[in-house]
């Protein structure tokens, strides 16, 4: 590691001694104390806070996180995206934005461990080490508070109007008893119940869950057309893109990029696995990488591909609601194919929600156990969610547009994936200068955000022609 960010590194440590701590930072140590279990690399503060409080992870946790963070609910656009692009592009783009996304997987593994003695639990740690303390907080703070609150206010949106949805479709004359602001408040509520696990690593449970229901209504979005072949009359479906408008192309593609998530949660997870000398975390964190990906990716591209063949044209190439299609299954299929999609949907984003909002979680008892010198109580720790889960409730019910805003709020976000961890590489390995990794990190980071740039003006060209209904605090 280099002079200045070891520099940067110690500045930082200064500034939490003085009692001003950085946002979302761990306390570092020039000579790290070694705990009982043998990680040598832990001090009490890593304890104490929710992320790293237990290192008991193994490469089976491992997967069921990534794979309830990296499958949500935004594989449901892929189909929108294939229906402005085509097949040819639609399919090369997302083969492309997988690779893309492995490789920065890849790149962050590796990154957690660079510093000997220090492991970078948290993303915005990793970019303050990386880029400094007031450039790594004005990078990062955005995107990673993004991708954990306003994540979860979408998962409320979501998860609420769903539910709105299965009360509908189960009711016999289709009317719905409940108001959209009564289902927000349902699925709040069983949110902050499933809130209240200690730590990150006793999530797994969650986690497992999350994964098999997103794995069971993936298969069911996939398989149902594939199954009424023989009844299907695919004469009437057209495959030909009808607009070919510079902001129609690159929302598509937003969609296809913003479906690519959880590298926000990628040092998180890697955490809370145990490590050492002889068994570095960046081995078992990698295994899990690739077997949770491995499913991630038979998801995603089934239900682009097929879901595409079966409508092609009937999809809405827009974007908003989030399977907006699912309407077109209500019409080709039973009420109880219906159901099990919407419920199955339900359960694993209430599944997702806890660990989305954990980095949230660890950053307000980060500051709480600053100040005190003493880790949060378990009422601390729980009035801590409440207030968290109650500002993602009031954010939902605030803006419950923000799904239509997907692209163009997204788009910040994705330089947590795409973008930042090619040059964090650079400033913490410090490849040689215009060497082949050098280059190739300048390139994919640069294109990384040159593409963001893009999707924001994209978007903003095509709310600035479509026109944006904002139902403020009016769900």
């Amino acid at each position: 590691m280099s002079k200045k960010a070891s520099a940067t590194l110690f500045d930082l440590e200064s500034q939490e001694r003085g009692g001003s701590p950085s946002f979302m930072s761990q306390t570092l140590s020039k000579d790290p104390q070694p705990t009982s279990d043998g990680d040598g690399g832990r001090i009490p503060l890593e304890e104490w806070l929710p992320i790293t409080e237990s290192r008991k992870g193994n490469v089976y946790t491992a997967t069921f996180h990534l794979f309830c963070s990296g499958l949500g609910l935004q594989v449901l656009l892929l189909p929108a995206a294939f229906a402005a692009l085509g097949w040819v592009w639609g399919v090369i783009i997302l083969t492309v934005g997988f690779a893309w996304k492995l490789y920065t997987i890849w790149l962050l593994v590796h990154l957690h461990e660079a510093v000997h003695g220090i492991r970078f639990s948290r993303y915005l740690r990793l970019a303050i080490a990386s880029f400094g303390v007031k450039l790594g907080k004005l990078l990062g703070i955005f995107p990673v508070m993004y991708l954990s609150g306003g994540a979860c206010s979408i998962l409320v949106i979501t998860g609420g109007k769903t539910i709105k949805q299965l009360v509908r479709i189960m009711s016999e004359d289709g009317k719905v008893p409940l108001t959209t602001l009564q289902c927000f408040v349902i699925f709040s509520c069983l949110a902050v119940v499933m809130c209240q696990f200690p730590n990150l690593n006793s999530l797994f449970g969650l986690s497992l869950i999350g994964g098999v229901m997103a794995i069971a209504y993936c298969t069911a979005i996939w398989s149902l057309p594939l199954a009424s072949i023989p009844h299907r009359n695919q004469n009437n479906i057209s495959y030909a893109t009808k607009d070919t408008s510079f902001d129609t192309i690159f929302n598509a593609i937003g969609l296809i990029a913003i479906s690519f998530r959880g590298n926000n949660l990628i040092l998180e997870i890697q955490g809370t696995l145990p490590s050492d000398s002889k068994n570095p975390s960046r081995k078992t964190m990698w295994r899990a990488v690739v077997i949770s990906h491995v499913f991630i990716a038979v998801c995603m591209f089934l239900v682009a591909i097929v879901v595409y063949w079966a409508y092609g044209d009937k999809i809405p190439a827009t974007g908003g609601p989030i399977g907006n299609y699912l309407e077109l299954y209500e019409q080709d299929y039973s009420k109880r194919a219906a159901c099990f999609i919407h419920i199955t949907f339900i359960i694993n984003c209430l599944c997702s929600y806890p660990i989305n909002l954990m980095p949230a979680c660890d950053n307000a008892e980060m500051v709480y156990t600053t100040k005190r010198h003493k880790p949060c109580s378990v009422f601390v720790r729980m009035m801590f969610r409440v207030f968290l889960c109650l500002v993602c409730f009031f954010v939902a019910v605030g803006f419950t547009f923000l799904p239509y805003l997907a692209v163009l709020i997204g788009a910040i976000g994705l330089l947590v994936t795409f973008t930042y961890p090619c040059f964090m590489w650079i400033s913490i390995k410090q490849p040689q200068r215009e060497s082949l990794m050098w280059w190739f990190n300048v390139s994919v980071g640069s294109i990384g955000a040159s593409f963001s740039v893009l999707f924001v003006v994209a978007s903003a060209l095509r709310l600035a022609d479509k026109g944006l209904h904002a139902n403020f605090f009016n769900p």
